[in-house]
């Protein structure tokens, strides 16, 4: 056994893994060139994709354009393989970002932290990169289905449906994170449902993407059987040697316990699961505030009321400066033990792949 392949529309790819998009420089063509190569889908993150150009606080939308371009082709040099790019719709450039990623000639274009309403409208008919949105329930996939067929006669080519135990900021109110009704396991078989009637009345395929909180080859198997196509993964490839953060960012989640992985409150308005540390502890004491915007760069984030400026906290945890700044994280980054290579990581998940298939083929023999 080993793991089946699966399709986006003609695109094939060798893994049902897609690497989460991981922004403010976590992951760029390092590990999705690596994850590519690998059989996956490897994902570039755009938000402060230009945090080493000179010119990011003068020119922020250029320098992000540059910064994109730059990562797409390396991945370019380093493979063939399938490369997807995590644009957020909350970032004030994402229109400029998109069209440098249909330039770039990305397979898939990845977009949440808000509903990619208008992401057709950038799409030439002879564009062949997949528009995959990230929702958080089957109502959202619904309306975007609606709101696309309406308006460009199209639906979107898969979606990913992000449950409360991923990383980073989080689709949902803080009541809403542990409770039952929003868990992942309750939300995909809403979201594939939701999508057949679109999908029978269309005659076009949109295979569902679990994600959040996915961390083992077993947890893949199990939700592969809830009518997944693919999952996707971000925590557990911070623990490879391809991956952009500085070796102390990963550090973080070697050192991490269970009782530090926390939910805060982001300056941008939404919750977020992060590492606990100092700087935190020292904003929930009132000592960080920004003095200005350097870059304007989330729409939905006021400087003069936020407590830090998330992108700066998160540019100083790429770079290893946790004193200044704190790591996104998913609910299973304690478990991160050692940090190995993504072939490594690769081969591993799919071991505890087989390893689930064999359990429940002997579970059946049992009950026979």
């Amino acid at each position: 056994m080993s793991f089946p392949k699966f399709n986006i529309g003609d695109l094939q790819v060798r893994t049902p893994i897609i690497q989460g998009g991981m922004g403010i420089g976590v992951s760029l063509s390092g590990l999705a060139g690596a994850v590519a190569e690998a059989g996956g889908i490897g994902v570039i993150a755009t938000a402060g994709i230009g945090m080493s150009e000179p010119d990011l606080g003068s020119n922020f939308v250029e320098a992000c354009n540059r910064a994109l371009a730059r990562e797409i082709r390396e991945v370019r040099k380093k493979t063939d393989g399938v490369l997807g790019v995590n644009i957020m719709v909350a970032l004030t450039n994402y229109a400029e970002l998109v069209k440098v990623a249909l330039r770039g000639g990305v397979d898939a274009i990845i977009s949440g932290a808000g509903l990619p309403l208008n992401l057709p409208e950038f799409v030439s008919e002879a564009s062949k990169t997949k528009l995959i949105p990230i929702v958080s329930s089957a109502r959202a996939a619904v309306i975007l289905c609606k709101k696309w067929l309406m308006h460009f006669g199209r639906t979107p080519d898969a979606f990913v449906v992000e449950g409360p135990k991923a990383g980073g900021h989080l689709g949902f109110k803080p009541e809403q994170l542990d409770s039952p009704d929003h868990a992942l396991e309750r939300l995909l078989p809403e979201v594939v449902e939701g999508v057949k009637p679109i999908i029978d009345k269309t005659g076009n395929d949109i295979p569902v993407i679990a994600a959040g909180g996915i961390y083992t080859g077993h947890d893949i198997y199990k939700y592969l059987k809830m009518g997944a196509a693919g999952v996707q993964m971000g925590t557990r490839f911070v623990g490879t040697h391809e991956c952009d953060a500085d070796y102390k960012f990963k550090q973080a989640y070697l050192d991490a316990k269970e009782e530090d992985i926390v939910v805060i409150r982001s300056p941008v308005g939404l919750p977020g699961r992060a590492i606990r540390n100092t700087f935190l502890a020292d904003v929930g004491t009132g000592q960080h505030k920004p003095a200005k915007c350097p870059f304007h760069c989330i729409r939905s984030c006021d400087y003069t009321t936020a407590p830090y400026c998330i992108s700066m906290a998160l540019i100083n945890a790429k770079k290893g400066k946790l004193k200044h700044g704190f790591a996104f994280a998913g609910s299973n980054a304690y478990l991160v033990d050692a940090i190995v290579s993504v072939k490594e990581l690769m081969a591993t998940l799919e071991r505890e792949f087989d390893e689930a298939v064999a359990m429940e083929s002997d579970q059946a023999l049992a009950f026979a």
